[in-house]
């Protein structure tokens, strides 16, 4: 086993390194989510950590280390006699994102289970873990169901293991440390909320505390044993002081003054339930054993609100972590008179302790004076948001015909969608517009049954859901379908000799059960962002949508792609990814102007799903076209653009269109390219009746009979009001295909 690099030669970094030792201090705070861009330490800290941790007392021989002072009366190894335990390291064992649910949990042996009845039971990474860490790097890219299961194992502090009629549980209580990089997608409100603290991490801008750190990893790197052997002075330190402040938290009072600011806090920035009060009272609680005092300061609430509180104020995936802390100082100000006890004292810095630390205590953890600490102001500054690091797209030049005005005269604007003055040679694009407020979107899923990664959103084959059937186990058997191994069982019982009750099974006879459940897909989003669209109002409107679109995505797990076309050209303005906020940032800086070249978007967002095919077949897309429909730049863009269109009918991709012509006068013609799509067309007005994605259930491939007979009278009755277009309409309503409706 390598030489793991010291927590103490850490640079930097003060919030997280607090925050690791607190649970450290106090398990019951309830964990770390780490959040930060790559290569900030995130991972080398929390395996630094493990070795700061006293040893763990455990039964000899017992695998699920049982404390011989009070073992698990249901546990599978006992029971257990009282006696002396044997001391050992406190694990760290991290879950791989990909693990399966058996390697998580546990297995049992099914075949011996059935023709023994006996509990083969081999542990699994919970059992591990127990009364130690369990650190998942990249925790926000984990399969929906070991979430689940986490959850569960959080809550319960046991792990249950259910098949068929056999069960074992077993205590499974541990520190759950994760990282992520937001820029790959958010966690799931329910896991997000079972981390006690959150630090968000960022690479320093000091340039001399960034040669301290590549100095010392250098270092590290050059010879690992010596390098940690300077450091072990430090380690051991603060390796004591856990120690001591474990022992002395048993003695710290919370007063009532501390817990009414406490609850004053939580009130204040309206974090839901009551976890927050209770996960805040605890570290301030660890903060002051860390301190080596005996009694909660206000230092210690106003530390462990910005700990506890952040990640607890998110109202939607686009809403960044964060505390106010004018508000905080103000709160606790309001509610900090009646105890004198809780007051900051005569400190007026609340943030920091006798020796100056973040932690209220001299909470750094000891390490030699060095570059690190220039610049260092003892707070971790969250990333800019991905909006404020994204420049401006390049800007077009344009000539006068690529004003909306002198778009083609087959295409008619209402006098309301045209910008206040054309644009000239040189002249800068429109300013971009915020979106409007998002809405409750409907199910927007794409037909057939797919195998692709779990999710929320279309019918699939996975390992979670419905019984459907069964079939014999490809490798090891994780669902057991018991009927159907009875079934293939039972014809062979008195050629294998049977004599007596039980059922001789053999592997042959095993069935795996096949189910039913759901997945994610790839939604990408076409984007029109041309002089055409570029209406103030309506590009509101548009925004808005997409952004709906956007949060139903994250519900259900999807990866979103955008690509956007104006101008001459189209750009992958945001490639696949799990980050749907990092999505809605692209969004909202989205330019607008010039012409439209449609059938350059189209080819462009075909050649994105080309090349995604080829990194993740298993996942199906479904294609988001918003625009108006019109077409110009270049002989016969119409044209054009349906050649392009039917490159997706040709693959059966699923595709919906946005159609945003607005005015009195409509063409039809996102109708003509949803025909050509082999998709479905909806207008903008529907989409703002928060009924885009409730109209469409099942986006169709193909030009079923029955579906353009259904939309082409549908189609003609609706495009028949409004007026001189109703027959055109009503033959490119023909090509779309049935649109179905059910409430998410």
């Amino acid at each position: 086993m390598s030489t793991p690099y010291p927590f103490t030669a850490l640079v930097g970094q003060d919030d997280l390194r607090l925050a690791l030792l607190l649970n450290a201090v106090s398990p019951a705070v309830g964990g770390v989510l780490v959040r930060g861009e790559k290569g900030t330490a995130k991972s080398t800290a929390v395996r630094a950590l493990s070795a700061l941790l006293p040893e763990v007392d455990t039964v000899p021989g017992c695998r699920f280390s049982c404390p011989p002072d009070a073992p698990d009366p249901g546990c599978p190894d006992g029971p257990h006699e009282a006696g002396p335990g044997t001391a050992r390291p406190a694990r760290m064992v991290e879950l791989p994102v990909g693990a399966s649910e058996d390697r998580l949990v546990g297995a049992l042996d099914i075949e011996r289970a059935l023709s023994e009845g006996v509990k083969a039971f081999e542990p699994g990474l919970l059992a591990d873990a127990h009364r130690g860490i369990l650190y998942v790097d990249e925790v926000n890219l984990l399969h929906d169901h070991l979430v689940d299961l986490l959850l569960d194992a959080a809550a319960m502090g046991a792990s249950y293991v259910e098949r068929e009629g056999v069960s074992v549980r077993h205590a499974a209580r541990f520190l759950l440390v994760g990282t992520m990089n937001p820029e790959e997608g958010e966690l799931r409100p329910q896991l997000l909320d079972r981390f006690g603290l959150t630090v968000e991490v960022a690479a320093s801008r000091e340039p001399d505390q960034r040669v301290e750190v590549v100095r010392r990893r250098l270092a590290y790197d050059d010879a690992p044993e010596a390098f940690a052997a300077r450091w072990a002075a430090d380690e051991a330190e603060v390796r004591e002081r856990v120690v001591a402040a474990r022992a002395l938290l048993p003695e710290v009072r919370l007063g009532d003054g501390a817990l009414r600011q406490i609850a004053a806090t939580c009130a204040a920035f309206e974090v839901d339930g009551m976890r927050a009060d209770i996960v805040m009272a605890r570290t301030a609680t660890a903060l002051a054993a860390w301190a080596g005092r005996e009694d909660v300061l206000a230092e210690d609430v106003r530390q462990a609100a910005l700990l506890a509180l952040p990640h607890r104020r998110r109202r939607n995936p686009f809403d960044a972590p964060g505390l106010d802390e004018d508000k905080l100082d103000e709160t606790l100000e309001e509610f900090g008179d009646d105890d004198p006890g809780t007051g900051p004292e005569d400190d007026p810095d609340p943030d920091g302790g006798p020796d100056g630390g973040p932690d209220g205590g001299g909470g750094r953890p000891p390490q030699d004076p060095g570059p690190e600490r220039p610049g260092d102001d003892g707070a971790t500054r969250p990333p800019e948001a991905p909006e404020a690091q994204e420049t401006t797209e390049a800007q077009d030049t344009t000539d006068p015909a690529e004003s909306p005005e002198s778009e083609s005269p087959e295409s008619p604007e209402s006098p309301d969608e045209r910008r206040p003055q054309p644009q000239r040679a040189g002249a800068p694009d429109q300013q971009p517009v915020r979106s409007g407020e998002p809405f409750r979107t409907k199910v927007l899923s794409v037909p057939g049954l797919g195998e692709g990664a779990a999710g929320r959103r279309s019918r699939a084959r996975t390992e979670h859901g419905r019984t459907t059937g069964a079939r014999r186990p490809r490798g090891v058997l994780t669902k057991l379908h018991l009927a159907a191994t009875v079934q293939a069982a039972a014809p062979h019982q008195r050629a294998r000799g049977r004599s007596g009750r039980g059922l001789v099974v053999r592997r042959d006879d095993l069935r795996q059960a096949t189910r039913e459940g759901r997945e994610g897909n790839l939604v990408l989003f076409v984007v029109d962002a041309s002089g055409s669209m570029a209406a103030r109002q309506r590009m509101t409107a548009v925004k808005g949508a997409v952004l709906s679109l956007l949060l139903d995505a994250y519900q259900r797990r999807d990866k979103v792609g955008l690509v956007t076309f104006r101008g001459r050209t189209a750009e992958v303005a945001l490639p696949p990814t799990s980050s749907v906020d990092a999505a809605a940032a692209r969004l909202e800086t989205l330019p607008t102007g010039g012409r439209t070249p449609l059938a350059t978007g189209l080819l462009r967002a075909h050649e994105v799903l080309r090349i995604e095919r080829l990194r993740d077949p298993a996942r199906r897309p479904l294609v988001v076209v918003v625009t108006d429909g019109r077409a110009t730049g270049g002989a016969e863009p119409l044209a054009q653009a349906g050649r392009a269109a039917r490159l997706f009918a040709a693959e059966g991709h699923a595709s919906v269109v946005v159609d945003c012509e607005s005015g009195p006068v409509r063409l039809g013609l996102a109708g003509q390219l949803a025909g050509e799509l082999g998709g479905s067309a909806v207008t903008l007005d529907e989409l703002r009746a928060d009924s885009i994605a409730g109209l469409v259930k099942d986006v169709q491939g193909g030009h079923g009979a029955r579906g353009a007979q259904s939309n082409g009278a549908r189609g003609a009755q609706s495009n028949g009001a409004r007026g001189a277009q109703s027959a055109r309409n009503a033959q490119s309503a023909q090509k779309t295909t049935t649109v179905k409706g059910r409430v998410a």
